[in-house]
């Protein structure tokens, strides 16, 4: 067992561990199958910290850079925990010119929290979102259930 694996296991009850493993393994030999286990594990775990990326990366025998790749890729990853809602703000252009910067610091004050962050009760998490796709409405702010 690598120590991967070991590490992975010490940091979970038994009945996640399980859980995890069996979508690991049920993925790891299908072509195109890390991002469908990467999500399902982290409906179960809530996030995907790095030793959760290491135990994948090798399960899938992979480096844990490309795990790590397709995680910082994909905005539905997170490797943090997240609230049971996000709240995001477009950053591109568009949205910028028209003050996503101002509003998204007064979210900030109102939780107590940077985006990127998740408050103290994992209600409310702030997320910087790349292009929301319309521009031609102006700023765009979203609140989503997290937990999808």
């Amino acid at each position: 067992m690598g120590d991967a694996v070991a590490a992975f296991e010490k940091k979970l009850c038994s009945e996640e561990v399980t859980q995890v493993k069996d979508i690991v393994e049920k993925y790891a030999m299908i072509p195109g199958g890390l991002i469908p286990a990467l999500h399902e594990a982290q409906k179960i775990l809530g996030c995907l910290p790095r030793w959760v990326q290491e135990y994948v990366a090798e399960r899938f025998e992979l480096p844990v850079s490309e795990v790590n790749s397709v995680i910082s890729y994909y905005s539905l990853f997170s490797e943090k925990p997240k609230g049971e809602y996000c709240i995001g703000a477009c950053k591109e252009t568009t949205c910028y010119v028209k003050s996503t910067k101002e509003i998204v610091r007064k979210i900030e004050d109102y939780l107590g929290i940077e985006a990127g962050d998740t408050n103290a009760d994992r209600k409310y998490s702030i997320e910087i979102l790349r292009c929301a796709d319309a521009c031609g409405s102006g700023l765009i702010i979203q609140i989503t259930d997290c937990r999808c």
